[in-house]
């Protein structure tokens, strides 16, 4: 299980994530959800140790990752939110290159990759520069490189950006059957629709600050609304935005 208990980073003394404690089961998806500024990508870069908290700590099965942590990240699949990737190496090549720093055996990283670049429709390209791919297929070689290792944990941030609608349903599959193996996953999105459908669990934060933490039929009927969408809206939107929207095509359609 991952545990986040009481963590919050400052910057120039004003927080940016705010004593936010939740958990991670194994055996569930998780959803993040938070608008843009809120604090999520705050606490991934905390999780997966690419900063440090002022103050707080992360836990994995009551273990502070502080303590080991090699050991926690070789235990972890990370997608990151922007698509960084050695362009100028193949795709084959760039698995091959995370399964060595991974410490795989080169007769499993061989095996693995080509099997993952096929079963994600990559094969034909494993030979291609990955500066000739599109977006969604970068998008793909990196959730095969957090996949890699078959990691305890994975960290999902918005990994379906640029990914075409096939790949999506493939990837919510995946997502099901993965965690029906045992794995922790925790999974931050702005697709509300596909939080909905593969998350057992949802955690909301705004300005910092979590809003909510609840499957999302608890959620639903605590908060008397039908979807998502409507409880997302409930906690973090403080304007009209059917409002905000007349007013934009009225300013647009303003002559002088």
């Amino acid at each position: 299980m991952l545990e986040i208990q009481g963590l919050t980073k400052c910057y120039r003394n004003n927080p940016v994530v705010n004593d936010v404690s939740f958990t991670v089961r194994p055996g569930e998806v998780t959803g993040y959800l938070g608008p843009n500024g809120s604090g999520k990508s705050t606490t991934v870069k905390i999780i997966t140790g690419l900063i440090e908290a002022t103050t707080g700590t992360v836990l994995l099965d009551g273990r502070d990752i502080r303590e080991d942590p090699m050991g926690f990240r070789r235990r972890l699949g990370y997608v990151p939110e922007e698509a960084i990737l050695y362009s100028y190496l193949t795709g084959l090549e760039y698995l091959e290159l995370i399964g060595r720093l991974r410490g795989l055996d080169p007769g499993e990283v061989e095996r693995k990759a080509n099997g993952l670049l096929e079963l994600f429709s990559l094969q034909s390209y494993r030979h291609a520069s990955i500066s000739t791919y599109s977006k969604g297929m970068k998008q793909r070689v990196l959730i095969s490189a957090a996949l890699l290792h078959d990691p305890d944990v994975l960290i999902l941030d918005e990994p379906l950006s640029g990914i075409d609608v096939t790949s999506a349903q493939l990837f919510r599959h995946l997502l099901n059957e993965l965690a029906s193996q045992g794995k922790t996953i925790l999974y931050i999105s702005h697709v509300l629709e596909v939080v909905e459908k593969v998350c057992a669990r949802v955690i909301i934060i705004y300005k910092g600050r979590i809003m909510a933490a609840d499957s999302v039929e608890r959620l639903r009927d605590l908060m008397n609304v039908p979807s998502l969408e409507g409880i997302f809206s409930q906690l973090v939107e403080e304007r009209d935005l059917e409002g905000v929207a007349r007013d934009i095509v009225a300013t647009i359609q303003t002559r002088a």
